[in-house]
């Protein structure tokens, strides 16, 4: 018989196996948790090797307190307008006041939408980034774009990006107890680089649209932020159509957060893409020629002005590329940019006019040269080529050197329609850019020194020779002025004295003329009669300045000209009377304005003063001035200058000849119409190398000289070479530029006349004085 199964036994083996149930119920729960608290140790361990610098060194205290970044050096004009920059970093830093608030939105909304309730790191967006792989979107925060930029850089590897992730969260958790919102935003929009030299919200306003962040449109705004995703990629220079579609997500954004309305965010969309890029290089952007004397001189002032000592006992200096200097200029922005179109608008003329001439000429661009003197041109050029000194540091040998001036290379050559892409060897290249005329401008105020515009020549990038201020050439009548001033202030003569214009022969060594008698001529061939001093300097007339020169010497002009600032030498013969010196623009413009001011000379003034980058002084100009003539020595001399735009080689200032359309017309660009006070002077020298033209008004003096690169470089004839065709237009187009800006307040007065004035300057009056006095004469003689 069967035995029962007892009941007991099942019973048992439930409980067993609900036992073990229950265990591994337990056993998992436990895993788990502690799996799961392992994890959240894991993790956090992992941040704290991040924050105790396993993963590599961490920022310290001071570091986050102060980062460091390098500081483009800004050149302000007299205007507040910064024209320059000297940098490393194109970085010019602003702050949050100066960020427009559409601008900040657009950020926040692209970027980082929840930027205002998270400290720092974006626990949802983190989870979606690790959930999603980053296919829908990445969980950076602005705090952690700004701890990348600032402190951990770019990665390698998967790794690397790791740990460069760790400690991009402990730095922006920390930035963020540091900074406030505002702060971390401005800090992020100063330090990225928007590319094409424009770092910081600041450079990349200024560059790609011509405006500070402030006067940045919604739109506008929209464009920059879209670069933050990456510049390169989307850069409106290369890639304008994505850029422009990138935009547009940006307005998106700021719809979807409430910063735009539907309607507003949909008319923003249908705009153009519109830039004004203004690069800031070097070798672009306004001033040019002046940027590159202030690098010099603050070079200079930078040696002898350290900063300070460090802590291991080394002197410091300053660095204008990394330490944020701002220098203020006197230059002002709107003057230099009427300067610039002045210059560019009438030397493109005169060069079409040129290169007509030059069709027919077997030595072109140089004259009456013969082929040795032709090759001896072209051989200085190659020594002094920056080509021939970069192969030589190289270890290259002079056949080399000479061998490669005759290979084709591609190359990039200045035009007067934009620069041209071309192929040709650096010895055609040298002959092509000697073709070019060159000019020189420097504008200036009298009474305070103040240089308001320099313009060294037509394009700094292809013809770095400054002259204004390295080049000095030879200045042929416009010197005649000293001559006649150091002859009003010694011998009391009057603008209506008369001299006779016939020839004068100064004897061998008479006045440091050694080899021959000088008998000087004019350009006019009648040498009879009598001609007021007034009406001598108007048309220029040689041998009355020679019969001055004869009685006073040219010790004497020399003398005044030094007085009046001019360090180049002078050498004290005869000649000097019709300028053979050879002077500096910038010389002559400082000695100008000695007459202008009241016979009072101002040494020229380009720097007002330089501050750190947290607004401490560190230098301040102190005027240098010094009497040079009397005041009446120097009105009269004004008066004589004012006669050369009344009726001599400057007088189509005033009307000109006809207006009907010639090319000597666009060339000369008059008749210009002043009809207020002008006091000038032309300057043309042998075989019309140069062409100068001083110009005067009470409180602006203004010098402009054209020339060849070489004096063999010039017309054939006065009719285009001379200083009345080649340089006064330059003059007469920027006067009336500065005359139609109103807030400029150029001077259209009459210059200030000497309370007691015992010349007399009115011919009339003269001459009814010098009736009276004859009358008296005879009949004391009776």
């Amino acid at each position: 018989m069967a035995k029962a199964t007892p009941k007991s036994t099942k019973k048992k083996r439930t409980n067993t196996k609900s036992k073990s149930a229950g265990t591994n119920t337990l056993t998992y729960i436990k895993a788990f948790w502690i799996t799961f608290a392992s994890g959240i140790f894991l993790v956090v361990l992992l941040f704290l090797f991040a924050s105790w610098g396993f993963y590599g060194e961490m920022p310290k205290f001071e570091e986050l307190e102060n980062p460091q970044n390098d500081l483009a050096t800004q050149i302000i004009s007299s205007d507040g307008v910064q024209i320059g920059t000297f940098f490393k970093e194109n970085r010019t830093p602003v702050s949050y006041d100066d960020l427009p608030q559409h601008l900040v939105d657009a950020l926040v909304a692209t970027e980082d939408a929840r930027y205002y309730d998270h400290s720092g790191i974006d626990a949802r967006g983190t989870l979606r980034a690790f959930i999603f792989l980053g296919s829908k979107g990445g969980a950076s925060t602005i705090s952690q774009q700004l701890s990348k930029q600032l402190f951990t850089g770019g990665s390698k590897n998967l790794w690397e990006r790791i740990k460069q992730k760790l400690k991009e969260w402990v730095i922006a958790t920390r930035l963020e107890r540091q900074y406030t919102k505002n702060e971390i935003i401005t800090m992020y929009l100063n330090k990225y680089d928007f590319l094409n030299q424009a770092i910081g919200i600041s450079s990349a306003s200024r560059i790609y649209f011509g405006k500070k962040p402030k006067e940045l449109k919604v739109e506008e705004a929209a464009v920059l932020v879209g670069m933050l995703k990456n510049s390169s990629l989307f850069n409106p220079l290369r890639r304008p159509e994505m850029v422009q579609n990138r935009r547009n997500v940006v307005l998106n954004q700021m719809e979807k957060y409430g910063y735009l309305t539907e309607q507003e965010r949909d008319s923003l969309k249908q705009l153009p893409l519109t830039l004004d890029y203004s690069p800031e290089g070097h070798s672009d952007g306004t001033a040019t020629y002046f940027r590159e004397y202030v690098r010099s001189w603050m070079a200079d002032w930078v040696k002898n002005n350290p900063k300070g000592v460090n802590e291991e006992g080394e002197t410091e200096y300053f660095d204008i590329y990394r330490d944020g200097l701002r220098i203020n200029v006197t230059i002002d922005s709107r003057m230099q940019k009427y300067a610039e179109e002045a210059t560019a608008q009438h030397m493109a003329n005169l060069q079409k006019e040129f290169d007509k001439q030059e069709e027919n000429n077997k030595t072109s661009p140089f004259r009456d040269i013969t082929k040795d003197q032709l090759k001896g041109i072209i051989n200085r050029s190659i020594k002094s080529s920056a080509r021939r000194k970069k192969m030589l540091s190289q270890g290259k040998s002079e056949k080399e050197i000479l061998a490669s001036f005759d290979e084709k290379t591609e190359m990039k050559i200045f035009s007067w329609k934009g620069e041209i892409d071309t192929i040709m060897t650096p010895k055609d290249s040298i002959l092509y850019y000697k073709k070019f005329l060159r000019s020189g401008l420097i504008s200036m105020e009298p009474q305070t020194g103040h240089v308001k515009a320099w313009v060294g020549g037509v394009n700094y990038k292809h013809f770095q020779y400054d002259h204004v201020y390295q080049g000095a050439r030879q200045v042929g009548s416009t010197f005649k002025p000293f001559v006649y001033a150091t002859a009003i202030d010694q011998l009391k003569l009057s603008p209506c004295d008369t001299l006779p214009v016939s020839q004068i022969t100064i004897p061998i060594g008479s006045h440091g003329v050694i080899e021959n008698d000088w008998t000087p001529k004019n350009t006019s061939s009648d040498y009879s009669g009598y001609m007021s001093l007034k009406e001598a300097l108007a048309k220029s007339v040689n041998t009355i300045s020679a019969r001055l020169m004869d009685k006073i010497g040219p010790e004497p002009i020399a003398r005044l000209a030094k007085k009046t600032g001019v360090k180049s030498d002078i050498l004290e013969v005869a000649s000097i009377a019709l300028g053979s010196v050879d002077l500096k623009l910038s010389e002559m413009v400082g000695a100008y304005s000695t007459f202008a001011n009241q016979g009072i000379y101002t040494k020229p003034v380009m720097i007002t003063s330089i501050e750190d980058k947290n607004g401490a002084s560190l230098y301040q100009f102190v005027p240098e001035t010094r009497d040079v003539i009397s005041k009446e020595a120097a009105y009269v001399t004004v008066n004589l200058m004012e006669g050369v735009t009344q009726s001599g080689s400057g007088v189509r200032l005033r009307t000109g000849p006809s207006t009907r359309y010639s090319i000597k017309n666009v060339v000369t660009g008059h008749p210009y119409g002043f009809d207020n006070p002008i006091a000038g002077k032309t300057g043309t020298t042998q075989n019309q190398s140069d062409g100068w033209f001083m110009g005067m008004v009470p409180n602006l003096c203004t010098g402009v000289w054209v020339g060849g690169d070489d004096r063999s470089t010039h017309f054939k004839d006065t009719e285009f070479g001379q200083g009345a065709t080649m340089a006064l237009p330059i003059w007469a187009l920027y006067m009336k530029k500065c005359y139609a800006d109103k807030t400029l307040k150029v001077s259209k007065d009459a210059f200030k006349e000497p309370e007691r004035l015992t010349i007399e300057v009115d011919c009339d009056e003269f001459k009814k004085k010098n009736v009276i006095e004859e009358n008296i004469d005879d009949e004391f003689s009776l």
